[in-house]
């Protein structure tokens, strides 16, 4: 119950963040107790710090990047060619935006998409002048894709990391199975959206007003610079990936080589128009710092004996075929992480699959170990606490101005996330025995 106690604490606190109190201390707050009391040992340290130490430091060198790349008009440039590309009709600008987010999450994990695209698909539709309504099915759109597309690679998402670098999976490994299941989470997430928005979409636009997209780059360095570097970064991914190099190494080269041009450290400075110091400040340092205390905290309910009850309904699962583990895993996974934030539902996850019989069929293990993942991953979308993604999604529309309310969101996000994760997983339950 101590260990309870502890963990549920410390989530609210996470969740509300008293003024002065950042996420990363609240949930450090919540370690420290936990190893004061008892619930985790000194020795449990080092053990959590191996399994998050490469997730965290990729998820900051990958916003870095973003930052630049934002802060050099990258995604404000590709908003608005989407923007040219709907031609005046508003169902297929829908349809474009949601497959930008989808390729933002993918390359710039689901927190930089919802980071950085929803100001950017609300600057545009101010210009463009859409209603209230037409605005809000944009709006839940860009929030919804940053999850729900958030599958495909290692870097998508610091779920997926965390996940990957437990089971030692390699980064092509990841990729084989997850890009087509990915394919399908994003073809299922357009259908559902469009099914549901498609009253509210408008028929027509303007494109007159808009202003050309050569105009918005700040930084043309940075910018010519930035397609061949992610193309190297991500040709580097796989790579490396027979060397076991950690990709928090290849995502940190990538970021210092963005930082390089940026501050244009070989001109000694000059000429730099990206403010280096405000992007490394803007970085989510208090990422590490909550990574490691939460997750000593959900140790701590390890050690307490409770994931023995999500390992029995594990094995249950398993016993009845790959269909049933897989939708079993990833509907749970999906609970525990609305209820209680995917960052520490996946590593509940991973403890109880770890703990499977060794008589468990390897291939069923396989396929709740990448259920998990998509659980934890479309699962936060039934509530506004379910992901960090969406805690920074609602964070940026309320500075902006508009407020979705936890019960607005929670009507769409359990009509919507349903049907798309269920079909992700039947679609992994088939492709993973098949590769």
């Amino acid at each position: 119950m101590l260990a309870v106690v502890i963990f549920l604490v410390t989530l609210i606190l996470v969740i509300w963040q008293p003024k002065g109190l950042s996420i990363g201390w609240s949930a450090m707050g919540g370690a420290v107790v936990a190893l004061a009391t008892g619930v985790i040992t000194w020795s449990d340290i080092p053990i959590v710090w191996h399994i998050v130490w490469d997730a965290t430091f990729t998820f900051v060198a990958l916003i870095i990047i973003s930052l630049i790349l934002d802060e050099a008009g990258f995604f404000h440039w590709a908003a608005l060619h989407v923007a040219r590309w709907g031609g005046g009709r508003g169902r297929l600008l829908f349809v474009l935006i949601v497959l930008l987010g989808a390729c933002i999450a993918a390359v710039f994990a689901n927190d930089g998409a919802a980071l950085l695209l929803t100001p950017i698909v609300m600057a545009i539709l101010l210009r463009l002048d859409f209603s209230p309504t037409a605005t809000f099915a944009f709006i839940i759109a860009t929030g919804f894709v940053a999850d729900t597309t958030s599958l495909p690679l290692m870097i998508s998402n610091l779920v997926n990391i965390v996940s990957a670098n437990y089971f030692n999976i390699s980064f092509s490994q990841y990729a084989t199975v997850m890009v087509p299941v990915d394919i399908v989470a994003l073809l299922s997430t357009l259908a559902v959206l469009w099914l549901y928005f498609r009253r509210s979409l408008p028929g027509s636009y303007p494109t007159a007003h808009l202003p050309d997209p050569a105009t918005v780059i700040k930084d043309h360095l940075v910018f010519r610079a930035s397609f061949p570097v992610l193309i190297l970064l991500l040709v580097a991914y796989f790579v490396t990936a027979h060397w076991n190099v950690p990709v928090s190494v290849v995502t940190g080269t990538g970021a210092l080589i963005m930082l390089a041009l940026a501050g244009r450290w070989l001109q000694g400075g000059r000429d730099a128009q990206i403010p280096v110091r405000k992007v490394l400040r803007g970085a989510p340092w208090a990422i590490v710092v909550f990574s490691l205390g939460m997750y000593l905290v959900v140790y701590g309910l390890r050690n307490a004996g409770l994931i023995r009850f999500v390992t029995i309904a594990l094995h249950d699962f398993a016993s009845h075929g790959p269909v049933v583990a897989a939708l079993g895993t990833g509907f749970m996974a999906a609970l525990l992480s609305s209820i209680m934030n995917n960052m520490p539902a996946v590593l509940v996850g991973a403890l109880a699959i770890h703990h499977l019989p060794a008589t468990a069929d390897p291939m069923l293990r396989e396929i709740m170990i990448y259920a998990n993942i998509i659980g934890c991953d479309l699962g936060p979308k039934f509530t506004p606490i379910g992901s960090l993604a969406t805690l920074l999604w609602l964070h940026v529309l309320s500075r902006k101005g508009v407020t979705v309310g936890w019960g607005q969101y929670m009507k769409t996000g359990l009509l919507i996330t349903p049907p798309v994760l269920f079909l992700t997983l039947l679609m992994l339950a088939w492709w993973l025995p098949l590769v």
